[in-house]
């Protein structure tokens, strides 16, 4: 990317469509996925700087033409798919996996297997991830958050802050903690 101001190139397993726009390659900093089509990027997508995909070793996201992410972290083990014509706000965070153990004594397993300098590392244990899936023209607020196994239906809105732990059909607009439903259309 030409002035660019981050020294790294966009990653080679990144595909992306005509008219891509992407402030910086830094977005793509996290990923870890060497995967080809680890991140596919359909035609006139915009990612502004604050965005930031970060991709393991086994996952993959895909996001379809005409959507605009600013500030987003897409956190993918499995699949993260995002629609065609979507608007995803600042501080919003996808994510397919919890990340971590929810059982008390496999997070202690956990905490030992992430610290790099500990002598005797156990493997991690196995995590559980679901995929994600927005539909098509979906607005996403400021903040707002979409947990694993989550499908937001075309048309909908999620307001800024909701925490969307279920999926949500689609021409409705959802709010609060956990998401609840305000309206549909």
């Amino acid at each position: 990317m030409e002035e660019d101001w981050w020294p790294h190139p966009i990653p080679a397993n990144v595909e992306f469509g005509e008219g891509f726009y992407c402030e910086s390659a830094q977005i793509f900093r996290k990923m870890v996925s060497k995967k080809p089509g680890a991140v596919v990027i359909g035609k006139h997508v915009s990612c502004y700087a604050g965005c930031s995909f970060a991709i393991g070793e086994n996952g993959c996201c895909t996001i379809d033409d005409f959507t605009l992410l600013n500030g987003a972290l897409i956190m993918a083990e499995e699949k993260i798919e995002i629609g065609a014509y979507c608007l995803v706000s600042w501080g919003v965070g996808m994510a397919d996996s919890d990340f971590h153990p929810l059982e008390p004594a496999q997070r202690l397993i956990d905490a030992q297997a992430l610290a790099p300098y500990f002598k005797d590392r156990p493997p991690r244990p196995k995590l559980k991830t679901a995929p994600v899936k927005i539909g098509d023209n979906v607005w996403i607020g400021m903040n707002a958050v979409i947990l694993k196994g989550v499908t937001i239906g075309d048309n909908s809105i999620v307001a800024a802050g909701a925490v969307v732990t279920k999926s949500i059909p689609a021409n409705t607009i959802v709010a609060g903690n956990p998401a609840a439903v305000v309206k549909t259309f």
